[in-house]
């Protein structure tokens, strides 16, 4: 599909935030890995070391006649807390840091409006903390992190973590999800 765009988001675990953008109608396809380092093809063990300065990142496939950027980053702040630095609940290292790695300049200016009218809402007691960064490189995770949520609903982190997090998400976003 030559109409796709692509969105590269941290927000935490990769799990959770594939298992939520998977539900999501405008996305054709989400994909667990890394961003933002400076080590080639890093994998999970060196990501977590916090050696490589790469985050857990999603990227993502939608179509924006379906699905604007806006508001794809919208939910994006809906599911986890963006006023964390460095971690999302228990999990701590900048590898879960909350990060919008733009594609380009209407996505950087899209992530900075949007970021400005939820601060403006006051909707978090703290400042989003987003790092607004322009992409360089995307490095797919290991086979068995894709669709892990899906394929290991019942592993305590996704029963714990992640099922909360896609339930709060299906209940808030019922009319925008897939059939």
């Amino acid at each position: 599909m030559d109409n796709l765009e692509t969105a590269t988001l941290a927000a935490g675990c990769f799990w959770c935030v594939e298992a939520v953008f998977d539900d999501l109608r405008g996305v054709e396809d989400v994909f667990s890995g890394f961003s933002g380092g400076h080590t080639d093809n890093p994998t999970y063990e060196q990501v977590c070391s916090e050696r490589t300065g790469h985050a857990e990142v999603v990227q993502i496939k939608f179509n924006p006649a379906e699905l604007s950027f806006a508001d794809l980053l919208r939910v994006f702040f809906t599911v986890h807390d963006p006023t964390q630095l460095n971690r999302q609940g228990n999990d701590i290292g900048s590898s879960y840091r909350s990060g919008i790695f733009y594609h380009s300049d209407e996505q950087r200016r899209v992530a900075e409006e949007v970021i400005a009218e939820i601060n403006a809402e006051g909707i978090y007691a703290g400042p989003i903390v987003t790092e607004v960064t322009a992409f360089d490189k995307f490095w797919l995770a290991e086979n068995y992190h894709q669709e892990y949520f899906a394929n290991n609903p019942n592993q305590p982190y996704c029963a714990a973590v992640v099922a909360p997090k896609v339930a709060k998400f299906r209940q808030k976003y019922v009319s925008r999800l897939k059939k």
